[in-house]
C-alpha cells in the first residue's frame, strides 16, 4: 500500500517518517526540491535519534531501509496510485482549497483524503471534491512518531467505511483514534487555543512572565508543558492562523487573537522553529 503525504514541513515529515517506520510506502510532496532536501535531512536525523524518545510506530530497522520507503516529489501526479492522501499544508483555507481542487481529478476514485488540520471544517473541504464521503480529518499531534493518539474528525458526508479504513491505517501506524464531529477547532484546538491565547494576554498585561505562567500549570496542575511552551512548539504563526479561523468561523469575540501574539509573529518570533518565541531555543 502506498500513501501520499502533502507538505514536507514539521508535521508532514513526522507523518512520512511514522508511515515509513510502519513498513508503508510513502510519496512525500512539496513545491520545491530545496524543501524536499531539507525534509530528507530532517527525517534522517530524526531516525538516528528515534531511540531517545518514544515512538508509536517503533522500528528497529536500519534508517536507510526506512528512508528507502519514502519517495520525494514536487508533482501531484505522483499521487495517481495512492490509497490515502494525508495533507499537511498550512492552516490557510486558500492554500488547502487550491490543493484539493488539483488532486481530486488526479487521485483514483477509491483514494481517501485525510486532512491534517487543527481547525478548518472537514465538511467544507469535502465540498471541494467529488468524494466527500472519503474526506476525513486526521489531526496528528507533534511530534507525530511519538504521539500514540490522533483526533479524527467525521465530516457531514464522511462514510463509516472511510472511518473504518482510516482506523485500520492508524492501527498499522501503532496509533489509536478518538472520533469527534466536525465543528471548526474540533475538540483539541477549540479548547487549547483559548488556553494559549489567554496565557498570552496574561503576559501582555504583565500579570506574570511566560515562565511563571507555564510553571503554574506544570507545578500546580501537573501539566507536562505550559500553554506558552505549547504555543512555541506548535508555532506562534500557526496559533495565530488557527485563532483567526476560529474567530471567523464562530464570530465569537472569545477567539479574538491577543495583540502580543500578532506582534511576535510579525517580528518573526515563531517559536521553536525560528529559535525565538516566548522562550529562546
Amino acid at each position: 500500500m502506498k500513501i501520499g503525504v502533502i507538505g514536507a514541513g514539521v508535521m508532514g515529515c513526522g507523518v512520512a517518517q511514522s508511515l515509513a517506520q510502519s513498513g508503508l510506502q510513502v510519496v512525500l510532496i512539496d513545491i520545491t526540491e530545496v524543501r524536499l532536501d531539507q525534509a530528507k535531512a530532517v527525517i534522517k536525523n530524526n531516525l538516528r535519534f528515534r531511540t531517545f524518545f518514544g515512538s508509536s510506530s517503533g522500528s528497529s530497522e536500519d534508517s536507510e531501509v526506512i528512508m528507502d520507503r519514502i519517495r520525494f516529489s514536487t508533482t501531484y501526479h505522483s499521487l495517481h496510485d495512492v490509497s490515502f492522501v494525508i495533507e499537511n499544508a498550512t492552516e490557510s483555507w486558500e492554500v488547502k482549497e487550491s490543493i484539493y481542487k488539483e488532486i481530486d481529478p488526479i487521485c483514483n476514485d477509491a483514494c481517501i483524503f485525510m486532512v491534517n488540520t487543527s481547525c478548518i471544517s472537514i465538511t467544507k473541504i469535502g465540498a471541494l471534491t467529488n468524494r466527500a464521503d472519503k474526506v476525513i480529518g486526521t489531526h496528528f499531534m507533534n511530534p507525530v512518531p511519538a504521539k500514540k493518539t490522533v483526533e479524527v474528525i467525521r465530516g457531514y458526508h464522511t462514510s463509516n467505511e472511510c472511518i473504518a479504513s482510516v482506523e485500520d491505517l492508524m492501527g498499522q501506524m501503532g496509533k489509536d483514534i478518538i472520533l469527534v464531529n466536525d465543528y471548526p477547532g474540533f475538540v483539541s484546538n477549540r479548547i487549547s487555543h483559548l488556553f494559549m491565547n489567554e496565557a498570552a494576554f496574561v503576559v501582555q498585561d504583565q500579570v506574570a512572565s511566560p515562565q511563571e505562567v507555564d510553571d503554574i500549570f506544570k507545578k500546580c496542575y501537573g501539566h507536562t508543558m505550559g500553554p506558552l511552551e505549547t504555543a512555541d512548539l506548535i508555532g506562534l504563526d500557526t496559533v495565530v492562523h488557527s485563532l483567526n479561523v476560529l474567530y471567523e468561523s464562530y464570530q465569537d469575540s472569545k477567539f479574538r487573537c491577543c495583540p502580543l501574539l500578532k506582534k511576535m509573529v510579525e517580528a518573526g518570533l515563531h517559536g521553536r522553529k525560528s529559535g525565538q518565541g516566548f522562550y529562546s531555543y
